[in-house]
């Protein structure tokens, strides 16, 4: 925002490269989706024309070394765990995980079962939870715009309200 006036005032921006680098790195967030259940498919629709997440500078990436972002969206069992993991240590620094749903936030209807992980936040650090059951597109877009403003300010986990 500060550049944005100062470019519209002088006509020109003097920055170091470093917060040019900051400035570039929190606007274009390139997600890795690990969607595991039916919030994919809400994370899919929050990708298409109708909400268009690429606006925001998110671009899905096949590769976990070319993304900024995990978008961890349904039902994580024990098994699966393992997998996370290895993804997320994949990504390069600095790196964001955005849990989507009730079951990647806290296993969802399946709590008690005993091959479901009750929360991806046991196995990887989470920077945004957003809540319900599948959450809706918008709430996952205000998810993520929260993450690019967290990141901005250098901040870490965010719990969104329903």
């Amino acid at each position: 925002m500060e550049l944005d006036a100062t470019l519209e005032r002088d006509g020109y921006v003097l920055a170091s490269l470093d917060s040019l680098m900051e400035t570039v790195r929190t606007n274009s967030l390139w997600y890795l989706s690990f969607g595991l259940a039916c919030c994919a498919v809400e994370m899919m629709q929050a990708a298409s024309a109708r909400y268009d997440m690429d606006r925001f500078g998110m671009c899905p990436r096949p590769s976990p070394r070319q993304a900024d972002l995990m978008i961890v969206a349904g039902t994580l069992t024990n098994k699966m765990a393992r997998a996370m993991r290895k993804v997320y240590d994949q990504m390069p620094e600095p790196r964001y995980v955005v849990s989507m749903g009730s079951c990647a936030n806290g296993g969802g209807y399946y709590h008690y079962s005993y091959s479901v992980v009750r929360g991806c936040d046991r196995i990887v650090p989470v920077d945004v939870y957003v809540p319900g059951c599948p959450p809706t597109p918008e709430a996952l877009l205000y998810g993520l715009m929260q993450l690019q403003r967290k990141a901005r300010r250098g901040e870490r986990a965010v719990m969104l309200r329903d």
